[in-house]
């Protein structure tokens, strides 16, 4: 009797689908633990309060230096709080080229930041999950909304990574049974 690979045909695939394949792997975001991607690591919670619409998605790029969306944008209006996801401490909180800019260094390699967001918290201050940490300030979209972006250990993954907002990936066959 044949195992059940044996019965399993190899498929050739053509130019156009070797060049979605290889399209799809260099715009897939960088690895995470396989605990996160189950939704199973920290559980963070939103920055902004409900409701969070997500204004523009996270675009990993393909190479660290190439465009991309590395974060999420929430709608939120001008003046909302922006509350700490999770436990951690400022990592900086300043202005970059003409944005202000707050970054909460987490447990295991982890590093949020937001942008345009004003704070009195200066660097080292401990944060405390739901915290407010500060307020949305005009500059990243046109009605207002917070520039959310995590790196693990130093590479942009999604925010919703740990937020739970991405569905966990179900395996469909490819073509019928015998």
């Amino acid at each position: 009797m044949l195992s059940p690979l044996a019965a399993v045909r190899p498929t050739r695939l053509g130019g156009p689908a070797i060049l979605l394949v290889g399209l799809l792997v260099a715009l897939s975001p960088a690895p995470v633990p396989a605990a996160a991607a189950a939704g199973t690591t920290v559980s963070w919670a939103w920055p902004i309060d409900p409701p969070h619409p997500i204004a523009r998605p996270f675009v990993a790029p393909p190479t660290p230096y190439a465009a991309g969306h590395r974060g999420i944008d929430i709608d939120a209006g001008v003046g909302a709080s922006v509350r700490a996801p999770a436990d951690g401490v400022v990592y900086f909180a300043g202005v970059v080229v003409d944005r202000p800019v707050l970054s909460i260094r987490h447990a295991d390699g982890l590093l949020s930041s937001y942008e345009p967001v004003e704070t009195s918290l200066g660097e080292g201050t401990e944060v405390r999950r739901g915290e407010v940490i500060g307020t949305v300030r005009p500059g990243h979209c046109p009605e207002g909304c917070l520039h959310f972006g995590v790196r693990l250990n130093g590479q942009y993954v999604s925010p919703l990574n740990y937020l739970g907002g991405i569905p966990r990936s179900v395996l469909l066959p490819t073509r019928r049974g015998p």
